[in-house]
């Protein structure tokens, strides 16, 4: 619960003249306002996902958190044209452990600006941390950035902002060799691609479902093709995720000859001694009868060429997610 100085109170109590009453609420289409629920709570719980993500980035490079000692001086930091993932922490005289109080990757708006925003307070942002401090729900106000390049902050919203893009695959042609069916769309400009492929997690069965598995009940035969079957059944199926695999710099040719390479090509020239994305995609084309392949996803984002040789793109991305990539090696 955000707090509000009295000025604030009296705005906030006026403003509530403004939202409907039950009357209108009643003429409001049920279904309408349901959506609207939850449209809202969506975006809610993906801003806190990104933000989230944001915080185990910071979190895993270990950085020290700065005391804010001035409302108004920031002439230290020189970083009024700088791109950074910052945080802005906060302890209380109860407890000196530092708490996030929000995160976000300035990646279009330099650094400086940012962060004198949220210390300004005739700011939005500024004046929320003022008020807790002044009623001392805050003892302290802290700040840690990290800065990145315009290639890592791109990198970065590849992961938080783009969405996967599934591959579809043919009919099994020659045999048992499928081939991928590229989308339209993708564009021939540089910047950078993810490779990725679905994976599905069974949960082993709890203890009270091997118990009935096992019992043969009173008749003391256990007949093998209706056990299996209930084991299938038991046998729970978590949703999906998609891990990331590969990460590609589309700088010497574009976006759409990259991916172009590495799914059309390849089944065309398959070689067993492949290794690396692309054996990967082609062996995932040779399936057995009956047997789909791997889904694959692919997601990109357009980069100008010249900022694509900075950063450490492979190990700003692997931070983010969280594991290594398989073949980027």
């Amino acid at each position: 619960m955000e707090d509000y100085s009295q000025e604030d109170w009296g705005n906030h109590s006026q403003d509530l003249h403004g939202y409907p009453t039950d009357q209108e609420l009643d003429e409001i289409p049920v279904t309408k306002r349901t959506l609207k629920i939850k449209q809202e709570s969506s975006e809610e719980a993906q801003k806190r996902d990104i933000m989230q993500n944001i915080v185990q980035i910071l979190e895993s490079v270990q950085l020290k958190w700065e005391l804010f000692q001035s409302w108004t001086d920031f002439s230290r930091l020189h970083l009024s044209n700088k791109l950074a993932i910052f945080g802005i922490g906060y302890n209380t005289r109860w407890k000196e452990d530092i708490r996030y109080h929000y995160a976000e990757i300035s990646s279009q708006v330099p650094l400086g600006k940012r962060l004198r925003e949220y210390f300004n307070s005739e700011k939005p942002e500024g004046r929320i941390i003022m008020t807790r401090v002044q009623k001392m729900n805050w003892k302290n106000v802290y700040y840690k950035f990290l800065e990145i390049t315009i290639s890592e902050a791109r990198c970065l919203e590849l992961h938080m902002e783009i969405d996967w893009i599934p591959i579809a695959h043919s009919k099994p042609t020659g045999g048992n060799v499928v081939q991928y069916l590229l989308p339209g769309g993708i564009p021939k400009s540089p910047g950078l691609y993810a490779i990725g492929y679905e994976e599905c997690i069974e949960r082993p069965l709890s203890p009270h479902m091997e118990q009935r598995s096992l019992d043969p009940g009173k008749e003391g035969r256990v007949d093998l093709e209706t056990l299996s079957a209930q084991t299938s059944l038991q046998v729970e199926i978590e949703p999906t995720r998609i891990i990331y695999c590969y990460l590609g710099i589309a700088e010497v040719r574009t976006l759409q000859q990259c991916l172009f390479l590495h799914f059309q090509a390849n089944t065309k020239t398959f070689s067993k001694d492949w290794v690396g994305i692309n054996g990967f995609l082609s062996q995932n084309c040779i399936v057995d009868p009956g047997v789909s392949p791997k889904s694959i996803y692919i997601k990109f984002v357009e980069v100008e060429r010249d900022f694509l040789s900075a950063g450490s793109l492979v190990e700003c991305l692997e931070k983010a997610i969280g594991y290594p990539l398989k073949f980027n090696n």
